[in-house]
């Protein structure tokens, strides 16, 4: 597979439509349509159901476009190692980041390293533990910024500062909201939405012991905040969370007890070649947390 056959087959995935996609990438029509018959056949799969006015990805087009975008950003990232300056330090530093209040020191190392080296950039992606994982294994992170509890044994780090308290979010109509902490059997005959990565459900279960078995968890939820609140805020139930930095109005928050909290490691992986941007960033924040 060639990189521009694959950036051919991602720009029609994104567009879903053969003739937007060719002028974007300002080939003809059927010069697209013909190489990506050619990629089909190179892989023995049918990735697209073509209609008159659309084309769409089958579930074989769903697996390649993740791979593609993997393979394409390693590409790039490549491409912009190897032009860099010898002298100069330059070019962008890839970091994964869970949903942590973490984030905010973070930020301001990045801030202040921004201000050292502008001709350094940040390019962020969020996600949970899991994929930033494998992002860092691909090549495609330099770093990750993790919740714990997490395998970091192939990776060195730094622990970050702030630890996260879980916390039932509800409504604020909710009999719940009138107790200062929720046990777990608060919740026996309750819908439960609670985290879908396994580390977390089990130390989840853990906190629940014997009367996890009655729990009735409604949904799952790998990541986003904003999820739910609109889970919770319309009726699905109350969530297992991390504590909010600031809840909607219309939902409230009470700490589990006894007490969870979790700590927050940004990791990189061992005995690896870094460009000269990423080893002096490793070298500030290092510096930045032994100072902090």
């Amino acid at each position: 597979m060639e990189l521009r056959i694959l950036r051919y087959f991602l720009m029609v995935a994104r567009e879903e439509n053969i003739t937007r996609a060719a002028a974007l990438l300002h080939i003809s029509q059927p010069t697209l349509s013909r190489q990506l018959m050619q990629l089909e056949e190179e892989l023995g799969v049918k990735l697209f159901h073509r209609s008159r006015h659309s084309i769409i990805l089958t579930e074989e087009g769903r697996l390649l476009r993740r791979r593609a975008q993997e393979m394409t950003e390693l590409a790039d990232k490549a491409e912009r190692e190897l032009a860099r300056g010898k002298e100069i330090i330059s070019g962008k530093i890839a970091i994964g980041c869970g949903e942590t209040k973490n984030m905010h020191c973070l930020a301001g190392w990045m801030a202040s390293f921004g201000e050292q080296y502008a001709d350094v950039t940040f390019d962020i992606f969020t996600g949970i533990a899991d994929d930033i994982k494998e992002r860092i294994e691909n090549g495609i992170l330099d770093f990750g910024l993790m919740l714990e509890p997490v395998e970091i044994s192939k990776y060195s780090f730094v622990r970050m500062p702030l630890r996260e308290r879980w916390c039932v979010l509800m409504r604020r109509d909710s009999p719940l909201a009138e107790k200062e902490q929720i046990a777990a059997g608060d919740l026996l005959g309750i819908p439960i939405i609670i985290a879908k990565r396994r580390s977390v459900r089990n130390e989840l279960e853990n906190w629940f012991g014997e009367l996890y078995r009655q729990i009735h968890v409604v949904a799952t939820c790998n990541i986003s905040y904003r999820n739910y609140s609109a889970m919770v805020l319309n009726g699905m139930g109350a969530a297992l969370v991390h504590e909010f930095d600031h809840c909607p109005d219309d939902l409230c928050q009470r700490p589990i007890t006894p007490e969870i909290n979790n700590g927050s490691v940004l990791a990189w992986k061992k005995n690896q070649v870094f460009t000269p941007a990423t080893a002096e960033f490793i070298r500030f924040i290092r510096n930045a947390r032994y100072n902090a």
